[in-house]
């Protein structure tokens, strides 16, 4: 059993320096889900009165504040098919296989996503020129993710 507990502690761990809100590790006959609540934000306490007192003043809840959204990326966006570690080179030391402002082939191999120990090649989905690079070498990538554009 403390072999499953450090694998616990192991995945709080990833989630924590990550930033992830749910995280799940499986094995052959057991699985672990962990996940984090959001905050709540905009939340308030209202005092009750007590019968005969004067009424408690209400509490307002604060307007939420408006977050811009960044623009849409211009260009083609390459994103990650799954969740994994990103690497923009095939070896620490070689260049990477795409970088701003470099032009890439229609099924150029982009960066490779390490999930299970197993390197996933992620390719261009058309040529062009590489407009933006969204992610680091060895950044965590969700599915949807956008890593790079193309233009």
């Amino acid at each position: 059993m403390s072999d499953l507990t450090e694998k616990v502690e192991e995945l709080a761990s990833i989630m924590t320096e990550f930033g992830l809100e749910k995280a799940k590790l499986a094995g052959a006959d057991w699985s672990v889900e962990l996940g984090v609540e959001p905050e709540v934000r905009g939340s308030t306490v209202v005092a009750a009165a007590s019968a005969g007192a004067a009424p408690a003043p209400r509490a307002t809840t604060p307007k939420p504040k408006v977050e811009k959204k960044p623009s849409a990326p211009m260009g083609t966006p390459v994103t990650s098919p799954m969740t994994g570690i990103y690497y923009a080179s095939s070896s620490p030391g070689s260049p990477p296989f795409a970088k701003e402002g470099e032009t890439v082939q229609a099924g150029q191999v982009v960066g490779l996503i390490e999930a299970m120990k197993v390197f996933n090649e992620i390719t261009a989905p058309i040529s062009g020129i590489v407009n933006k690079v969204f992610i680091k070498n060895g950044d965590l990538v969700q599915p949807g993710e956008t890593i790079l554009t193309i233009g």
